[in-house]
């Protein structure tokens, strides 16, 4: 419903209840607000992840769930069986929007080459995504939204919601390395992946869950939105790190350098070819996360070993 005014309009956007957002606009002279236009949009938005043994390898996945889960009406989670009471810590962080599905890992050979168990295992989430949802919006345990970019993600999700040949929403990159002041600037770091979808169960994960397909393979037609996904996996004390990747490992069973990297007790950040000091802010669900920081890396720009192709390009 529209009511229409020639009156000079400003717009103010306000969240009424988990599936309508009501935007409207009026007119304001000294002492009267004039409603001048009622539009209302329907839209809802399910968030969906995987995660099993957040505590023991120090997965930043409360503050990944809690950096998105003001845009989301619901949220899915499918928690491996794990051995540190992972479960507990999911459930305890939004008992009314978080919904728990309890999964076991495929440990066969098969799932073990090219980290294809963290595909299934995002399928498995993404299937418990209500029907009745248009967008899933998919966030990995050691991934965060910066607040500053909800805007430009609501907008762009009620700006592509009804043209049904968009599949999905294009996420810019910063990948942070050794300690939240460096992030990885070479072109080894992957820069953009689709973390909106639309909720078409013909969509699927693709390879070791960074991206999605859909149908017989085929890739999904994407719009870029204006925002960051802050990826924190390779920021944790060098010890954890190294427990981190070695459980890893037994998911890339044919990748010869993971077995490189895995040799000892401690991980090496030095090895790393080129970093750029990070001048930004983190997001605020960081900000207990970051304070406690308890190894100390430091890298000299110096010393990059990145090619001239790639020097002084700029990453926010």
């Amino acid at each position: 419903m529209k009511i229409t005014s020639n009156l000079p309009f400003s717009t103010i956007t306000q969240r009424l209840d988990n599936t309508e957002h009501i935007f409207f606009k009026f007119a304001v002279t000294s002492r009267y607000f004039y409603l001048c236009s009622l539009e209302v949009v329907i839209m809802k938005i399910t968030g969906f992840t995987f995660i099993r043994n957040a505590v023991i390898f120090d997965y930043p996945v409360t503050e990944a769930i809690k950096s998105i889960l003001p845009l989301c009406d619901d949220f899915v989670v499918a928690v491996g069986k794990s051995d540190d009471g992972t479960g507990d810590l999911i459930r305890g962080i939004d008992k009314q929007k978080i919904k728990v599905i309890s999964t076991v890992w495929d440990e066969s050979p098969e799932m073990k080459k090219g980290g294809k168990v963290y595909a299934s295992e995002t399928d498995k989430a993404f299937r418990a995504v209500p029907d009745d949802s248009d967008w899933a919006f998919y966030i990995q345990g050691d991934e965060v939204v910066h607040e500053k970019h909800h805007g430009n993600i609501r907008s762009a999700m009620e700006q592509w919601k009804d043209d049904r040949r968009v599949d999905g929403l294009l996420f810019n990159y910063l990948h942070f390395y050794g300690s939240y002041d460096y992030i990885g600037i070479s072109p080894r770091w992957y820069r953009n992946e689709i973390r909106i979808i639309r909720n078409d169960k013909s969509i699927f994960s693709y390879r070791d869950a960074q991206g999605f397909r859909k149908g017989k393979n085929r890739k999904l037609n994407v719009k870029p939105v204006d925002a960051y996904i802050y990826h924190y996996g390779w920021v944790k004390e060098p010890a954890v790190m190294m427990k981190k990747l070695k459980s890893t490992s037994s998911y890339y069973t044919d990748l010869e350098w993971v077995k490189e990297v895995t040799k000892g007790d401690i991980f090496d950040y030095s090895s790393i070819d080129s970093l750029q000091p990070f001048s930004g802010t983190h997001p605020g669900v960081m900000k207990e996360r970051v304070s406690r920081k308890n190894w100390h890396f430091d890298h000299d720009i110096s010393f990059n070993r990145l090619s001239l192709r790639y020097r002084g390009k700029d990453i926010h």
